[in-house]
């Protein structure tokens, strides 16, 4: 099947290079042309482990390919999944310019037959916009060709895309089109063969699904957050409560370790979004309001422990980070908790050395030359001189360290954890200050 992707970020790319590895012929657009060159050239412009080489492979094999031509891309597939941003606007909601406008290429060129696909998060009732924005540039033109839109919401965790989308899951679908239900159908074969993934539902359902698993995921790790705030004042182990209540399989163990607050791409605006959605509609959604609340709070405990350990002013004070990417296995760093950390510690005076295995590139386009942060080439680099260590990604790197050379390197023996990476006792008896969250 002949497959269009418009937009190259991590769903679009991702799912253009996984549906041509399975044997369709995918042309991905995006009108950076920067980006375009780049991917022409061999190379990527996100991390995401494993997804270069099968770039590479599917180029070379002449079953993907990259444009800038908007009319070419149009005329080339029958499916037109859009896979372009969707950043949250002033007021917290979804923009969907980006939605719209590549609706309207559609509608400005296609000569037949398609189907529209809403591969992007998007709030309900965009399908019905993308539907009526084709649907007035095929009037402007005097001209007549059916077309479907469906919704399929991705659920892919960057760091593990690759591999969410070969091995789904779910795959939903919403879509009140038989053919074009067929189609999609078609599409996802490959990658259902051991059981039936696909799950066929309205368009508004679809929707709604993909910001209610998010928000969903951020209600645990909100949730999380906060009970290992309050074991802290109890002297209880939030490590202990964790395995305690994920044994209940009615709970189970994901997306139930408390740390530093929720980042990167999907969770904050999802949330906005969604809060946005409700109170369009006069809903109030009590719960999912608290959950970005408690996530803000969440994002300054770290700071707080650090001022509680050193005070209020941090001046001449140096402070080695670990981590600056919002989870491991990205460099994404929208919304990433060690900019706020990391600011925080700015404000006060303080300089930071950092260090992160892919995200240092994606700091230094964000801060660009300032003065008190640095980087490390290597995790014990970051300590030398320093007053404490901050650790805010749980990279594997930073899970088995050697703590008699990270004393010999730091000025003052001590560790403040926002992953919880290590055992308190064993932190402890090897001669450090050791700050976890809701641990004692």
């Amino acid at each position: 099947m002949k497959i269009t992707i418009i937009g190259t970020g991590y769903v679009g790319l991702v799912t253009g290079t996984c549906l041509a590895e399975v044997g369709n012929e995918v042309m991905c657009l995006d009108v950076d042309t920067r980006k375009i060159e780049l991917l022409n050239r061999g190379g990527i412009p996100i991390y995401e482990p494993g997804l270069e080489d099968l770039v590479k492979r599917n180029v070379a094999a002449g079953r993907l390919h990259f444009t800038t031509d908007v009319a070419k891309s149009v005329a080339f597939g029958q499916v037109q999944f859009i896979a372009v941003g969707t950043p949250p606007d002033e007021d917290g909601s979804a923009d969907l310019q980006y939605v719209v406008a590549a609706a309207r290429n559609i509608g400005r060129y296609m000569d037949d037959y398609k189907v529209i696909v809403d591969k992007s998060t998007v709030p309900v009732g965009t399908a019905d916009k993308v539907r009526a924005a084709v649907r007035e540039q095929l009037a402007r033109r005097g001209v007549d060709i059916p077309f479907s839109v469906a919704s399929n919401p991705e659920f892919l965790k960057e760091g593990a895309a690759v591999e969410d989308f070969m091995r789904p899951d779910r795959i939903v679908i919403g879509t009140d089109d038989a053919r074009a239900l067929e189609i999609m159908r078609t599409i996802y074969a490959p990658f259902q063969r051991n059981h039936e993934r696909l799950i066929a539902m309205d368009i508004r359902s679809a929707e709604l699904t993909k910001y209610a698993a998010n928000a969903m995921l951020a209600t645990r790790i909100s949730f999380m957050n906060e009970l290992a705030l309050l074991a802290e004042k109890l002297g209880a182990d939030i490590e202990h409560v964790r395995q305690g209540i994920g044994s209940d399989p009615r709970i189970g163990y994901h997306f139930l370790y408390p740390g530093v607050g929720y980042g990167g791409s999907c969770f904050p605006k999802d949330v906005q979004a969604l809060q946005r959605t409700a109170a369009e509609h006069g809903v109030t959604l009590r719960v999912i309001n608290a959950v970005e609340q408690a996530n803000e709070h969440q994002k300054q405990v770290l700071l707080n422990k650090i001022k509680g350990r050193f005070g209020d002013d941090l001046s001449g004070r140096r402070f080695a980070l670990w981590g600056l990417a919002f989870k491991p296995n990205t460099d994404d760093m929208r919304e990433a908790p060690s900019r706020v950390i990391m600011e925080g510690l700015w404000r006060a005076g303080a300089t930071v050395r950092a260090y992160d295995p892919v995200a240092m590139h994606e700091a230094r386009r964000i801060y660009g030359d300032e003065p008190r942060l640095a980087y490390a080439d290597s995790p014990m680099e970051a300590l030398d001189g320093a007053d404490a260590l901050v650790i805010v990604t749980e990279w594997k790197v930073f899970r088995s360290p050697d703590f008699d050379a990270m004393r010999a390197r730091l000025q003052q023996p001590v560790i403040f954890d926002g992953r919880n990476l290590y055992e308190p006792k064993v932190v402890r008896e090897a001669g450090f200050e050791y700050f976890p969250i809701g641990r004692h």
